[in-house]
């Protein structure tokens, strides 16, 4: 028997102001109605517009489980397209990516597509003469998702037209894509080298509250990043750290170091750490690449720019990103327990080459299904995921610096090692799923 899908008080009954019941991570039925109510209704990445750069070329992505594919149209722009024949619904194309010339053809009964999404063409047209195909939904072409924003590049959907505009879902967070974008000397990004995708036997909410979890570190990360560090101790403190060693060890860093980064939280589940310095502040400078950035814009926002250097930046539900690495993950839900995460490496336009070497190494080490520390997180939700079915405690404490009235602030700063930012997931997701849902 459905237990959420008919009672929205059970299922407003799972967020508390510090504390979620299990359900939340292990409920298939609460995982369906967040597909339907949370990420429908909300702004969710698809896709970079550097992945589509010629005409006919197309990348297909699921979201909520709908099958959708973006184009580079004929005119120049980008559309995204439910990946659905008009006829008998079959998949248009299958390929993760690809170039559909300038139209696409079904393989199964041949009806063919502009990029636009207009019907072209259909074998024996005379079959339809003096029929209703015309006045049907199928004889109108492709669906196309009328909610599409760009920002960047950076292209997000809404699938339902119910939700908030672009703007005011994201605000003033997007000042994380604008810092990475503007490290680009030409201010544009473009997606370098290929995808790194691993399955993940979790909730896609732990990953997503993982993100910004800084208590963690120095304690899931000690086999890891902590055997980097004892490698490289007893060192000269003026020798050039490897690549490797400079991304491993400030994993390892103390508490206290966490704390000072700070954490900043937004309306609808947006946050950052890093306000004030991050894990990636200490990097080795790269002084040809400084002066391009200085030459495209001035010194002033140059230092301001390579100033920030944020760790995590969660664009709620799907999107990571790390501005000062130009690297993203994506959530892609496939189940209650399982979860596909994407990572992506960007090339800074008209910066030296080592800034994407410096990307693709941080990829590799930190977030591939080759990474060791990567790895360590894994093993830590897939133990949750099972810990969770355990009995006699059904809430999943969130209560680490809660204050009482936290809420009614939409955009507020506090210490780097506070639960806000997963508290502040769970006042987004109430919400989304419910009417009862938190203001």
């Amino acid at each position: 028997m459905p237990r959420y899908r008919e009672d929205d008080s059970a299922l407003a009954a799972l967020i508390e102001p510090d504390q979620v019941h299990r359900d939340v991570y292990l409920d298939q039925e609460v995982f369906d109605l967040e597909m339907e109510r949370l990420w429908r209704r909300t702004w969710v990445y698809a896709g970079h517009t550097s992945q589509v750069p010629n005409a006919g070329d197309y990348l297909t992505v699921d979201i909520a489980g709908e099958p959708l594919v973006m184009v580079r149209e004929s005119n120049g722009g980008v559309r995204v397209l439910k990946n659905r024949c008009a006829h008998k619904g079959a998949k248009l194309v299958s390929a993760r990516e690809g170039n559909t010339g300038k139209f696409f053809r079904c393989p199964y009964h041949a009806w063919t597509f502009k990029t636009d999404g207009k019907l072209l063409a259909i074998p024996q047209k005379n079959g339809y003469e003096g029929t209703r195909l015309k006045e049907c939904p199928s004889g109108q072409g492709l669906h196309a998702v009328a909610n599409v924003a760009t920002y960047r590049g950076f292209v997000f959907v809404r699938l339902s037209d119910d939700g908030p505009t672009f703007e005011e879902y994201f605000g003033d967070s997007l000042s994380s894509i604008d810092n990475m974008a503007d490290r680009s000397p030409e201010g544009e990004l473009e997606i370098a080298g290929g995808c790194l995708r691993y399955m993940h036997n979790c909730n896609w909410k732990m990953f997503v509250e993982n993100l910004n979890d800084t208590m963690h570190p120095m304690v899931a990360h000690e086999s890891s990043a902590g055997t980097a560090k004892k490698l490289w101790e007893g060192k000269p403190a003026d020798e050039p750290k490897p690549m490797a060693i400079e991304q491993f060890v400030p994993f390892v860093s103390d508490y206290a170091f966490f704390d000072g980064m700070g954490v900043r939280v937004f309306e609808n589940g947006h946050s950052y750490t890093g306000v004030n310095f991050s894990i990636h502040s200490s990097y080795s400078a790269q002084p040809e690449y400084e002066q391009k950035l200085i030459d495209a814009m001035g010194e002033e926002k140059a230092k301001s720019v390579l100033g920030t250097a944020r760790h995590n930046t969660v664009y709620y539900p799907s999107l990571t990103i790390k501005g000062a690495i130009q690297a993203i993950r994506v959530v892609r839900p496939i189940a209650a327990n399982k979860t596909l995460i994407e990572s992506w490496t960007f090339r800074l336009k008209g910066a030296p080459d080592a800034l994407l070497q410096r990307t693709l190494t941080y990829s590799r080490l930190i977030n591939s299904p080759m990474s060791v520390v990567g790895h360590d997180d894994l093993h830590a939700y897939r133990g949750i995921q099972e810990g969770l079915e355990a009995s006699g405690n059904d809430w999943v404490s969130l209560h680490r610096d809660y204050r009482a009235g936290e809420e009614d602030h939409r955009d507020q700063t506090v210490n780097g090692t506070s639960e806000i930012s997963m508290r502040n997931q769970f006042r987004a997701w109430a919400r989304y799923m419910t009417p009862q849902g938190t203001k």
